[in-house]
């Protein structure tokens, strides 16, 4: 069966950090786009980060850059996102998504074949 399922979610203070991971079942992520999505109450599901097969290309939303950092594991069939310096705005359901194609790298859900369930992260004092 093939599967992400994310994990790392949580509740953090502004200024704190998480790292999300995203691990694969049923295929092998060394040959898909990996991106990272979000979707907080009362808006649209948003790109946070992408990344290509070949790891030469990556895409990061304007809001996170120089915070947060994607990348993968391919001997653990898993990927991350390491979020520091977070703040109240990025609190939002976040998922984990593959692209068959491996070249996904602008960072748009409709690139994006197979999807994990989400996890929740909040950003508050």
């Amino acid at each position: 069966q093939v599967q992400l399922v994310e994990s790392g979610g949580g509740l953090v203070q502004p200024g704190g950090s998480l790292r999300l991971s995203c691990a694969a079942s049923g295929f092998t992520l060394d040959r898909y786009a990996i991106g990272w999505f979000r979707q907080a109450p009362g808006k649209e599901r948003e790109g946070v980060s992408c990344i290509s097969s070949s790891d030469d290309t990556t895409y990061y939303g304007d809001s996170v850059k120089g915070r947060f950092t994607i990348s993968r594991d391919n001997a653990k069939n898993t990927a991350y996102l390491q979020m520091n310096v977070m703040k109240p705005e990025d609190t939002g359901l976040y998922y984990c998504a593959a692209n068959f194609w491996g070249t996904a790298t602008n960072c748009r859900a409709y690139e994006y074949d197979y999807w994990g369930q989400g996890t929740q992260v909040t950003v508050s004092s």
